[in-house]
């Protein structure tokens, strides 16, 4: 979410196909390799950049660095080549990140819209998640500034032409400390407009407020260290003060808040004992559905809801299928961090997906840090996402989390092959591409805000190096690349397009094969993992190995109740063909598996 400041051969997809509600699935099973999932279709393939950085040519890279010395991606820069590149790696729906109008310490006061106040901007560039207003797009992305709804909306029609779908950010629970919509419809009333400021707490009120008490700067708070940053002075103006986007009540917050940012009112009076009050349907509510609403007329496909925990899941109830009014098709993806409330947000709340950040995402991460156990990604499977795992959103890097090759991290970009291939095999819920990943881009430098930590930047203009590579001055032709990164890309590519086009993997039931090896010769089951996923038409078997330097040399076994399961007979014969890299077919599972490899293998009869 926020950053706290411390002292990629085209295959056809397949129609995508939104989930299910809730099945009561009469099939049960005792078999505890298993579960009695009735997997859904949900293999979306997503691809996530900002466009401030994807298209960004400008090298120079200095800290704290302006817009003009360190250059901006814009709309434009997202070109037909781009997205068919994009589309080739198996892609089927782009996020566009940070395209909502947020503070900035830019200034576009020609245009109308001045440079906010340093004092309450994290970054020269600005986070993308202190939104400035709802009903506009940020005019770094612009070329021509005044233009810059059009060039969206010509983006969002070109990605369409290219037959991909468009999500982008919906942040609910917290706007920039200077919110004032200058682009709202005629007849929209603004947040905080009416609300009654001599109350802490008011149902309709859209801001919480601390009467009696202004605002206090953080006093350590440096916005572009060495430099000076605009009307920098320690006393922004605010009374009276409103509660800080991450529930903090207070008129001075800490530098490791929010502070940059101010807390959205649903009706829930956290003072009190979070007593709710949503009984008539709270202003916030319907000022949010008619965002929402507006942004659907723009014919996106999807919104990706900014840490969605923060806001009571009756609101989601109530805003989902308002906007599934207008568009049946849209989806909504929850950033979500609580496994004990991953079912009332997908069922009360009505959510299509929900991330999977806390079991599969961190139980790879300690595998990729050769630190952990597959025995994490059982539990996942069998207890966190149980009954619900084709509605999970799986990744290893996004904007939030540190990039694989950093030094935070992994180091080694090889270390993401087996990771990414039971990320988005494991299941048949959607898989997440972060812009950069697929070429080892490994975040090194201190760009100003975002120092030195692992990440790319959202909060400085900055160019991404090894991305660059690729985009080679908008060639997007990967010339610059090194054999390595063009190595790695082509294994992204495959894996991503045999997983958009495998009906195994797509819908296909799961078996997972550690009980059944785990006694074999070679088969070390904390850096090895084997599961199936198949349908009656098509069978798969992924077999992955964690180890950095070990090479296995297994015989995979599958078990008379996984070929029954899977409706084959155990008597006969059968080849197996790896789809991730083509060769001739085995005939036998005895496999050797290398450092850091993975597999996908098709079985035939022989």
């Amino acid at each position: 979410m926020k950053k706290l400041l411390l002292a990629g051969g085209l295959l056809t997809l397949a129609a995508f196909s939104l989930p299910s509600p809730p099945l009561d699935d009469l099939r049960t099973t005792n078999d505890p390799n298993t579960t009695a999932e009735i997997p859904q279709d949900n293999k979306l393939i997503i691809y996530q950049l900002l466009p401030r950085l994807f298209g960004n040519k400008v090298a120079l890279n200095k800290p704290y660095g302006t817009i003009a010395e360190n250059g901006c991606g814009k709309f434009n820069d997202i070109t037909d080549q781009a997205l068919a590149e994009i589309k080739k790696m198996g892609v089927s729906h782009v996020w566009y990140t940070g395209v909502l109008e947020h503070a900035t310490m830019t200034d576009y006061s020609a245009q109308g819209i001045p440079a906010d106040d340093a004092d309450v901007v994290k970054g020269r560039a600005g986070s993308p998640y202190a939104i400035k207003d709802y009903y506009d797009v940020a005019p770094d992305l612009a070329v021509v500034v005044k233009n810059r709804m059009p060039e969206y909306e010509a983006l969002i029609k070109r990605t369409h032409g290219h037959g991909l779908k468009v999500l982008m950010d919906f942040i609910p629970n917290h706007v920039a400390r200077s919110y004032r919509s200058d682009a709202k419809p005629q007849g929209v009333v603004d947040l905080g407009a009416t609300d009654d400021k001599t109350k802490a707490f008011a149902p309709n009120n859209n801001f919480y407020y601390l009467p009696g008490k202004s605002f206090v700067v953080p006093a350590d708070y440096n916005p572009l260290g060495p430099l000076k940053g605009p009307a920098e002075d320690k006393k922004y103006t605010e009374t009276p003060a409103k509660a800080t986007g991450n529930d903090v009540f207070s008129e001075a917050p800490s530098i490791n808040d929010w502070f940059e940012t101010i807390k959205l009112n649903y009706g829930v009076d956290y003072q009190q004992g979070r007593k709710p009050y949503f009984a008539p349907v709270p202003d916030t509510w319907k000022k949010m559905r008619d965002i929402l609403v507006f942004w659907a007329g723009k014919n996106v496909d999807g919104f990706r809801c900014d840490m969605a925990e923060m806001v009571p899941v009756e609101f989601w109830a109530y805003v989902i299928p308002e906007v599934k009014k207008v568009n049946p098709n849209i989806v909504f993806i929850a950033e979500a961090y609580d496994p004990k409330v991953y079912k009332t947000y997908l069922d009360q709340g009505k959510f299509d997906f929900l991330y999977d950040k806390v079991g599969l995402y961190d139980g790879l991460r300690r595998l990729m840090r050769q630190e952990g156990n597959t025995e994490d990604i059982t539990r996942v499977w069998k207890e966190e996402s149980n009954g619900f795992s084709s509605r999970m959103l799986r990744f290893l890097e996004n904007h939030d989390e540190q990039r694989i090759t950093s030094k935070d991290f992994a180091t080694d970009p090889r270390r993401a092959i087996p990771a990414m291939t039971v990320t988005a095999t494991l299941a048949s819920g959607p898989v997440m591409l972060y812009f950069g990943q697929d070429v080892g881009e490994p975040a090194h430098g201190s760009e100003g805000f975002s120092g030195e930590d692992g990440r790319t930047t959202i909060f400085d203009y900055w160019g991404v190096p090894e991305h660059q590579k690729w985009l080679n001055q908008g060639k997007f032709d990967g010339a610059k690349l090194s054999p390595e990164q063009k190595s790695l890309r082509d294994f992204y590519r495959r894996l991503l397009n045999v997983t958009s086009a495998s009906e195994a993997i797509r819908k296909g039931r799961f078996y997972e094969l550690q009980d059944a090896n785990n006694l074999g010769k070679e088969y070390n089951q904390r850096h090895l993992y084997a599961y199936l996923r198949y349908t009656d038409k098509q069978q798969v078997l992924v077999v992955v190995n964690f180890s950095a330097d070990k090479t296995y040399r297994p015989t995979i076994t599958i078990p008379a109740e996984a070929m029954t399961a899977m409706g084959l007979d155990s008597k006969r014969f059968y080849t197996y063909t790896d789809l991730l890299a083509p060769e001739e077919p085995l005939k036998t599972l005895k496999l050797t598996l290398a450092p850091l490899s993975a597999h996908v293998f098709e079985l035939k009869p022989q």
